[in-house]
């Protein structure tokens, strides 16, 4: 029976990371930010064709072409450094193309045209049909027995995902509060999701995509810019951005996340922290794999532990001692939560 597994967190926590070391093991698919890739189009209701449901695969991401387009791609985009036939600027990079089919194989336009093919003749069902059928697929293709989904900031989507699939597992992931923020801070995605809070915190606006043109046009010229289709990157890159904002961000997303996990079944989710993994990896890896329902393979735990880095480790203790006091204290809340999972 194929098991299906979703590693969620706030990002930045060594999820690229572990995506790599669980796409190493022969058993399973690592689908690196499916979830990111189609975003809110990605479970419509109803029923869909197969090209429609397809559209949903296809369809570039308009957040992350605008990104491309501005010269502030974030670091995960992997189709960008080995590209193919397809490009911001002509085609548009397929939502699947960008991180997904690049983390599966060296020919990723070769695969989605293998994918298009199929998925555009399949019968008419729900998109959770269609998902529960492209995972069928790809683990055939691949040989596969397992499927874990892994998706940077992703903790808001544990809702979403237990209607979805009410028997898959839950893995949190997360890493010491300061030094994740400290990450966010300075990573591209993440500064511009702080920013586009900011222009909701000052419109009243829900989602981006509602604001009026009155609303555009109240905001400072360094905020209304980001809006447009290109806008200059250095708006996103060079501003100075408090990293205490990024510490309350981070808190804010761990505290709601950890109360939609406590919804989970016991035995449908675990946590798995960062620097345990450093500190631990054959036993955390060993303890990974058991969860998701393969074996830990002796030449798969040996290059999971190769492929760990804690270079960055505490980076926030190298910070000014005032700085690190405000990560500290935005922190609090979520430490305190995790603190909590961690206890039971």
């Amino acid at each position: 029976m194929r098991t299906l597994t979703f590693v969620v967190g706030t990002g930045r926590s060594g999820s690229t990371a572990l995506s790599g070391i669980v796409n190493a093991h022969r058993d399973v698919l690592s689908l690196n930010e499916l979830l990111s890739s189609v975003q809110s189009r990605g479970f419509p209701e109803g029923v869909l064709a197969g090209r429609e449901f397809w559209r949903l695969l296809a369809d570039p991401n308009p957040v992350f072409e605008r990104m491309i387009r501005s010269g502030v791609p974030m670091p995960e985009f992997v189709y960008t450094r080995r590209p193919g036939r397809f490009a911001t600027d002509t085609t548009g990079i397929p939502a699947l193309s960008l991180m997904v089919l690049p983390h599966l194989t060296d020919d990723p336009d070769g695969l989605f045209d293998e994918l298009e093919k199929q998925v555009c003749g399949w019968p008419d069902r729900t998109a959770v049909g269609h998902y529960e059928a492209l995972f069928g697929l790809l683990c055939t293709r691949f040989g596969r027995s397992a499927v874990v989904e892994r998706s940077g900031y992703s903790l808001e989507r544990v809702p979403l995902l237990r209607r979805a699939f009410p028997q898959a597992r839950f893995v949190h992931l997360f890493r010491d509060g300061p030094d994740c923020a400290l990450s966010m801070s300075r990573h591209t995605g993440y500064r511009l999701i702080y920013l586009l809070r900011d222009i909701l915190a000052r419109t009243g606006a829900a989602r981006v995509e509602e604001l009026t043109e009155e609303q555009v046009r109240s905001l400072p010229p360094e905020l209304s810019g980001l809006l447009a289709e290109r806008f200059d990157g250095a708006l996103v890159r060079d501003r100075d951005l408090p990293s205490a904002g990024f510490a309350a961000l981070w808190s804010e997303i761990v505290v709601r996340g950890v109360a939609h996990l406590d919804e989970v079944p016991a035995p449908l989710r675990t946590t798995l922290a960062y620097e345990d993994l450093l500190d631990e990896p054959r036993a955390e890896l060993t303890r990974l794999a058991a969860f998701i329902g393969v074996e830990p393979l002796p030449q798969w735990l040996d290059v999971g532990v190769s492929r760990l880095d804690g270079s960055r480790r505490g980076a926030s203790r190298r910070l000014p001692t005032a700085e690190l006091a405000a990560l500290r204290e935005h922190c609090t809340p979520g430490t305190d939560a995790l603190a909590g999972t961690r206890q039971r």
